[in-house]
């Protein structure tokens, strides 16, 4: 890491700290040229490989710009999405590649979304999973409502 103040190749690490999100470490440096410290923060590169076979950095905004079309009209907060995008990257993260394709982000989205809000969810699956018809509504309602049961009937601690 170069020194900042007189450009010295080289600097030593006095402390490191991992974020409140765990999502980055923060370290303090000290060049042993000029005696300057600094700090610096290291985060592990995430790349989208778009359809096209362009490859971008993973961004937050853009999963909340999609979902937020989804949202449109249902009482979904800016809030709820940044929580939603925060879950969709720890989930894309944890599986431990440094690259993804948009399919597997899509795919990462929907289970969230699914809990925020399900009319958001089907309006966000006919474009994601491209419904051609009306059974592919309804048989989305049909798993829809029976998750729903499932939940009301699980018993609490099993």
């Amino acid at each position: 890491m170069h020194c900042p103040f007189c450009r010295h190749p080289d600097s030593r690490v006095i402390d490191s700290r991992t974020s409140d999100d765990g999502l980055s470490i923060r370290r303090r440096r000290q060049c042993p040229e000029c005696g300057g410290r600094f700090s610096t923060i290291e985060t592990a590169s995430l790349n989208v490989i778009k359809r096209s076979g362009v490859i971008e950095p993973f961004s937050r905004e853009k999963v909340m710009s999609g979902v937020r079309k989804a949202c449109q009209g249902r009482p979904v907060t800016d809030a709820d999405l940044a929580v939603l995008a925060q879950k969709v990257e720890e989930a894309v993260r944890q599986t431990g590649s440094s690259q993804i394709d948009t399919n597997e982000i899509g795919l990462a989205i929907l289970g969230p979304l699914r809990e925020l809000d399900e009319v958001a969810f089907l309006r966000f699956a006919s474009v994601y999973q491209a419904f051609d018809s009306l059974e592919d509504f309804e048989s989305s309602i049909e798993q829809l409502r029976a998750d729903r049961e499932r939940r009301l009937h699980a018993v609490p601690g099993e």
